[in-house]
């Protein structure tokens, strides 16, 4: 351009035509239509070049919109085809050598190629013509957009009119003109750029009309709503301020009468810390927080945070009450009320009491009461409380994921609140109830932290004098409440929480402790809880027997006390109904009517002596059970197959009973090369159900050795103990439950292991009369009691295929 940085051209406006190719300057977010005077700022060398060519010639430029305003040099397929020829008014190039212009829109053009690309971007061009038809409709559509033009602006709309430019107020108000009504409002009203080049783009001037005002409809929408909302808020503010001046008049009015409400706040709450008792360090604490209190504004957000911590603070228990004296005789007689059974776990529980007692301290190992579900877990916390006259309150742990659900939420968090353990304390309203952690093997842990490590402090005798709650942000003494904790399995309990905790299992009850149960508990209890106190309703003691036995599958009493409540509410509903018996007998026969048929077959031993089939005893969370060890032979090569979903401790178990039978193959009486051309298929029944345990180990190697040489095991004969390569019989757990699962089946004989003869003394007496233990050391000594007759007497030199038959 051939003038001065900081001076600037009028360009007088002539009759001007349109050549058939002009120079184009891209533009970025920006669309100019014909009638408006547009201030642009160009700084890219293309753009630059042919401002200068059009400058220097006819003023004229095409300013055409670009589709993506990032791109710094845009080609053809970067712009878009419908742009504006414009008229230079006026040009300046400032101090960093980029051209400010002054454009004003002229023609709306159509691109149809580009003839140049270097230095500058020129195209060829056909003007689209601003022709429109008027009609009804036209006027209609232009009166609507007059109206909804006024309307933006009584909602505070903005639109742009720049200095010198052909659009005003009177062009809004008296065009008679649509495109240029058009023209004028798209240009003056800050919509998207994409709507603005659709705009330009299209023909019929009744579209254009419809798309503006379609466009201003939805600005009036936005400016209501955001109108809505700015009065509101003002509304918010001003009633906020209104209180708080009412408030301080409020407070004025008091102090002038000396009936100031908040010094009468401020003065029970001190008292309330006077006579909590709190420990020396607490109370500085609490005054502390008290003094900020007093000197913060009553409507002050973080004034009802501290009064809500001193109220915590004051409802705490903190002086250690004299509590009932401990009477062993009395506690022994509530264990016995209120639980049949469970010797062992009371003798424990009695022990516990007498150091205690003698002590005087609740200090030593927190107990863990370990069992299946139903067995009395919880309930006995409530009698230990009871014996011991202190409060009782219990923490379900079971889902627990957050650290703070124990130790608390820091006071920098809204809502936030002390751990479920001091929550309980204050709960009691002691400080030394019996607490009982419930379900603690089924504390979870992730990104919060990990619950059973906030624990360790708490169970901790040693430490839990000062036990720190993040909320309390003060040492709390937990030294004399009396922890007891419950799971099902040890497993999932992490080793260091563990280690502080005594455990004492819970066996699960036998067939006539589970009898006497509900003879003496359950059935009075369901008797009540069903409205039946005035009818006489009596079960003969074989009903009872079989709704254990047929009706429920557990080591607790859950479901056994579910099929009763079936019962009553049967006979409940009778007499609802009309039926005028005071009396009703539940016998065996009636079962079938009151709980639907028999819902578990009664497991038995086999029936006859057989090959290949040994008889082993199981345990599991629901009790003991025996199941039935199947091996079969077949021609092969003397692999070996294993089914019926067994764990991989079992399958071990398997192949170490096979190998056990083929290094002993001479004394067994087979021939040397016995496994080579036969296969192995050892299956377990019940195969949905999941088998796991190395304590099947001496029932397989029974089971392979007699398929091998043919001779039957014993159909009342049943085997328990792991095996060893070398044949041992080692020690195993739930002796208890796997021998009253054999009783009930019928089975006659037992061989345990040598280890386990310690264990005959949790065996109900009942038991022995029809059962003969053997203990052995060695796989050898079982086969001479499990086998009908000695395998060497069946020597062979080869091997029988196929199932044998059964022998008597």
């Amino acid at each position: 351009m051939n003038f001065v940085p900081g001076n600037s051209k009028n360009i007088l406006q002539e009759p001007i035509k349109l050549k058939p190719t002009i120079p184009v300057g891209p533009l970025r977010d920006t669309v100019i239509f014909p009638g408006n005077s547009v201030p642009i700022i160009s700084g890219r060398s293309k753009s630059k070049a042919a401002l200068d060519l059009a400058w220097n010639s006819d003023k004229l430029v095409l300013f055409v919109t670009q589709k993506n305003p990032k791109i710094e040099d845009p080609a053809e397929k970067d712009l878009y085809k419908v742009g504006t020829v414009c008229l230079i008014r006026r040009a300046v190039i400032n101090t960093e050598g980029e051209y400010t212009l002054q454009a004003e829109g002229l023609a709306r053009v159509f691109v149809k190629n580009f003839v140049r690309t270097e230095p500058y971007l020129e195209a060829e061009i056909e003007e689209i013509p601003e022709l429109y038809e008027k009609s009804e409709q036209t006027e209609a559509l232009i009166r609507a957009v007059r109206d909804q033009l006024k309307r933006y602006l009584e909602l505070g709309g903005n639109p742009f009119f720049d200095q010198g430019s052909l659009v005003n107020w009177s062009l809004f108000t008296y065009s008679d003109d649509p495109n240029q009504l058009v023209n004028s409002i798209a240009q003056a009203i800050d919509f998207k750029t994409i709507d603005k080049q659709q705009i330009l783009e299209m023909v019929s001037a009744q579209e254009r009309l419809q798309r503006i005002s379609d466009l201003l409809s939805k600005e009036i929408r936005i400016l209501e709503i955001q109108q809505k909302i700015s009065s509101q808020t003002q509304e918010r503010v001003s009633r906020m301020t209104k209180e708080a001046i009412l408030r301080e008049q409020m407070r004025s009015i008091e102090e002038e009468l000396g009936e100031n409400g908040e010094n009468v706040e401020i003065k029970e709450l001190e008292l309330k810390i006077k006579k909590a008792g709190m420990p020396k360090e607490v109370l500085n604490k609490a005054h502390k927080e008290l003094n900020r209190l007093a000197k913060m504004s009553s409507y002050n957000p973080e004034a009802g945070y501290i009064r809500n911590y001193l109220e915590w603070l004051t409802d705490l228990p903190w002086r250690l009450s004299k509590g009932k004296r401990i009477d062993l005789k009395n506690a022994q007689q509530i264990l016995d009320a209120d639980h049949y059974g469970l010797k062992k776990v009371k003798e424990r529980i009695i022990e516990y009491l007498a150091v205690h007692k003698l002590s005087g301290k609740v200090h030593g190992p927190i107990l863990c009461f370990v069992g299946p579900p139903g067995t009395g877990k919880t309930s006995i916390g409530k009698s230990i409380a009871k014996a011991l006259g202190r409060k009782f309150v219990k923490v379900s742990l079971g889902g627990i994921r957050d650290e703070a659900e124990i130790r608390g939420h820091r006071r920098t968090y809204v809502g936030s609140m002390p751990g479920r353990i001091i929550q309980a304390i204050k709960q009691a309203g002691a400080v030394n109830p019996v607490f009982m952690l419930d379900e603690i093997d089924k504390i979870g842990a992730d990104y919060r932290g990990d619950p059973s490590a906030a624990l360790l402090e708490a169970l901790d005798p040693e430490q839990n004098n000062a036990f720190s709650d993040h909320y309390l942000e003060v040492p709390y003494d937990l030294s004399n409440v009396m922890f007891i904790t419950t799971a099902n399995i040890l497993d999932t309990i992490p080793p260091a929480l563990r280690d502080r905790l005594e455990v004492i299992r819970y066996a699960g009850y036998t067939q006539d402790e589970k009898f006497h149960i509900a003879k003496n508990f359950l059935i009075p209890k369901q008797i009540g809880a069903n409205g039946l106190g005035k009818t006489e309703t009596n079960f003969t003691a074989e009903a009872v027997n079989a709704i254990i036995q047929q009706y429920t599958r557990e080591a607790g009493v859950r479901n056994l006390e579910r099929e009763i409540s079936g019962v009553m509410r049967k006979i409940a509903r009778k007499i609802a109904e009309g039926n005028k018996n005071k009396s009703f007998k539940i016998t065996q026969r009636d079962l079938n009517e009151y709980l639907g048929p028999v819902k578990f077959l009664p497991e038995l031993a086999e029936i006859e002596d057989t090959v290949g089939v040994s008889t082993a005893m199981a345990w599991s969370e629901v009790g003991g059970s025996i199941m039935f060890i199947e091996v079969n032979l077949m021609p092969g090569k003397g692999s070996v197959q294993l089914t019926g979903q067994l764990g991989e401790v079992m399958k071990e178990s398997a192949h170490a009973a096979m190998s056990y039978v083929r290094s002993h193959w001479r004394e067994l009486g087979l021939p040397e090369k016995f496994f080579h051309k036969v296969d192995v298929h050892i299956h377990v029944p019940e195969g949905a159900q999941p088998k796991d345990g190395p304590s099947a180990g001496g029932a397989l190697t029974l089971a392979i050795i007699s398929a091998f040489t043919r001779v039957p095991v014993k159909k009342d004969v049943a085997m328990t103990g792991e095996i060893t390569l070398r044949g041992r019989i080692l020690e195993i757990g739930g002796l208890k439950e796997k021998v009253i699962a054999s009783h009930r089946a019928g089975v006659k004989i037992i061989i345990a292991p040598e280890d386990n003869r310690k264990d005959l003394e949790d065996i109900p007496n009942y038991i022995f009369k029809d059962i003969k233990f053997v203990f052995v050391k060695h796989i050898d000594e079982a086969i001479k009691v499990a086998l009908t007759r000695p395998p060497q007497s069946a020597a062979r030199k080869s091997i029988p295929l196929g199932p044998a038959p059964a022998l008597a």
